[in-house]
């Protein structure tokens, strides 16, 4: 169950945006078997929900993981999609596709089959014990400002005011190897 926050957010967001769609940015990736298959299923699994539409896809890149001593490189990539769902709808519904597909939240650090992360939506900001949006480190992740600004650089951050490119190009964070794959999703 969600907090008084959230549904005061989700309450005004219908009321507000009935039979409208918003435009939404969710980042994929994978370091467990088969990472472009699992971000493909993760995509058409979106793309395929009621309320939700696929605009965009990013190419997806080959990523060094960060912190995970060892761990399999990963597969990220990064979709725009026009949805009529709530934010926290959204949110609750990656984390069932998330779950579906077979990952296990034990800790932060660990790979992982697919990660799905709501990075923003629309302009909106939204801080709950549940969610909180625009995702809060992606101004700090490689992995996810590359394929984000493939599709989307001149999109400004709600809280920092700054587009999706200049957040990567002001970005210090040792660059860790992101590759991008040879093909293009969709």
């Amino acid at each position: 169950m969600h907090d008084a926050g959230s549904r005061i957010h989700d309450a005004t967001y219908r009321i507000e945006n009935t039979c409208k769609k918003t435009m939404a940015y969710i980042g994929i990736g994978s370091n467990l078997g088969d990472k472009v298959k699992n971000c493909i299923e993760a995509i058409n699994t979106i793309s395929n929900m009621s309320g939700c539409q696929l605009s965009r896809p990013s190419s997806f890149y080959r990523t060094e993981p960060i912190g995970m001593n060892g761990a399999p490189w990963f597969i990220n990539g990064v979709i725009e999609v026009k949805t009529s769902l709530t934010p926290y709808n959204l949110f609750k519904a990656l984390q069932k596709i998330e779950k579906d597909m077979g990952r296990r939240r034990v800790n932060s650090l660990e790979p992982r089959i697919i990660d799905l992360d709501l990075l923003f939506y629309n302009h909106l900001t939204i801080s709950t014990p549940d969610m909180v949006i625009p995702h809060p480190r992606l101004h700090l992740r490689r992995f996810v400002l590359i394929p984000l600004a493939e599709i989307a650089p001149h999109f400004i951050h709600p809280i920092y005011h700054v587009t999706v490119q200049e957040l990567l190009m002001n970005l210090k964070d040792g660059n860790p190897l992101v590759e991008k794959l040879a093909f293009r999703k969709g």
